[in-house]
């Protein structure tokens, strides 16, 4: 029997983010992408739109990719959560951080976490996409700056860097 959520009514949750098993006081009606950003001051996961039609918010969930701006906080109870902050770290980037660095398949920066999160999660899926697969599994990632071009190419070499047994940095499988 499930119980119906109430507006304002909190909630204790447990989650294990970036690795780190944690517990927070929650409302039933906040967002994924807040929990993290408010909670635990995991400011790389972005909002963006609003309406899961950027792709800036995206996070792993237990071992998929998801648009937090989509997800409550209460459904993640349980659950394991990789945030851009858990890929890799400033001492050694993970293989797609570092492709996306070398191909300049960033500009601004603001898509570039939900980006690489996606890219992870379809490499992982998919350890050596087409061109064609790639772009098909980036479509719900909006970049203003790039053109995609560069990551297309990144995510390319990334997946080879992977394929090839570099595992630089990697925390929590992402």
């Amino acid at each position: 029997m499930t119980t119906k959520a109430v507006e304002g009514e909190r909630h204790t949750i447990q989650v294990t983010v970036n690795g780190k098993r944690q517990a927070a006081e929650v409302d039933s009606h906040t967002l994924l992408v807040e929990f993290l950003r408010e909670s635990f001051r995991l400011t790389g996961t972005h909002v963006g739109c609003d309406t899961s039609q950027c792709g800036a918010c995206v996070v792993e969930f237990e071992g998929n990719s998801v648009k937090s701006c989509t997800m409550l906080a209460v459904q993640a109870d349980g659950g394991r959560i990789t945030t851009i902050e858990g890929v890799g770290s400033r001492e050694a980037l993970h293989p797609m951080q570092e492709a996306f660095t070398e191909c300049h398949a960033l500009q601004c920066g603001y898509c570039t976490p939900g980006m690489v999160m996606s890219a992870c999660d379809l490499v992982r899926k998919n350890p050596s996409p087409s061109e064609a697969e790639i772009r098909d599994w980036l479509d719900g990632n909006l970049c203003r700056c790039t053109g995609y071009n560069n990551i297309v190419r990144a995510v390319s070499e990334a997946a080879q860097a992977l394929a090839s047994g570099a595992q630089a940095g990697v925390k929590s499988g992402a």
